[in-house]
């Protein structure tokens, strides 16, 4: 914990906190930290009972995700409270564990939007990677019909989703264009230079002229 308030950075923390997340540590640094520290269990546990958000962020990165129990899974997420540790702990732990089909299906139906942002989100990483047994038209019907007015997080998750069906799924892409374009959900977002538009028709179309592309090099 001292090392961690010796990484606190002041611009860090401004950065950090118009995304919501409530730390100050320079991610880079919290990896070179951690790239020492090496994977430990039983610290990571320590760290992420501090509830300190550049604690926790450690956590992940040192923990041995298949080791968690699928309740413990259940209880960090509902404790983690900012974007990116809620992020973090779903990317780099949940998608690991073996109890993350069982999460998924838990979490996609919770009332909690924060919660069910987390069961959309593997539910987008199945999409992408193992879209056997996922009903894909169901899916697009409830994007249709809960996107546009959902929770700006729950919305975030809906709108990938979204865009992976549209991008892995041909028989689907023009259902998900259409889907995208009559809901107009981040439409007008702000995007840099070189990146592309979350806005799902947008990212549909861009994604698939790179796989196209790909397969003719």
């Amino acid at each position: 914990m001292a090392e961690l308030a010796e990484l606190e950075d002041p611009k860090a923390r401004a950065v950090n906190e118009r995304h919501g997340d409530d730390h100050g540590v320079n991610l880079g640094k919290l990896r070179v930290l951690a790239k020492r520290l090496k994977t430990q269990q039983d610290l990571a546990l320590r760290l992420w009972e501090t509830g300190d958000t550049a604690a926790r962020l450690l956590a992940i990165l040192i923990c041995r995700p298949k080791a968690f129990e699928r309740e413990q899974l259940d209880a960090m997420l509902r404790e983690a409270h900012t974007p990116k540790v809620h992020d973090w702990l779903v990317n780099y732990v949940v998608k690991k564990n073996p109890h993350s089909e069982e999460l998924r299906l838990a979490w996609f139906a919770d009332p909690d939007p924060i919660v069910a942002s987390a069961g959309w989100a593997l539910t987008t990483e199945r999409v992408a990677k193992t879209p056997d047994g996922l009903d894909l038209a169901a899916l697009l019907d409830t994007i249709e019909a809960e996107m546009k007015d959902a929770p700006d997080r729950l919305q975030w998750a809906m709108n990938h989703c979204l865009a992976q069906i549209g991008i892995e799924q041909a028989a689907y892409r023009a259902r998900a264009i259409g889907i995208g374009e009559r809901l107009e959900v981040l439409k007008d977002y702000p995007t840099s230079p070189g990146c592309t538009s979350p806005f799902a028709p947008i990212w549909i179309t861009e994604m698939v002229r790179r796989q196209g592309r790909a397969r003719d090099l």
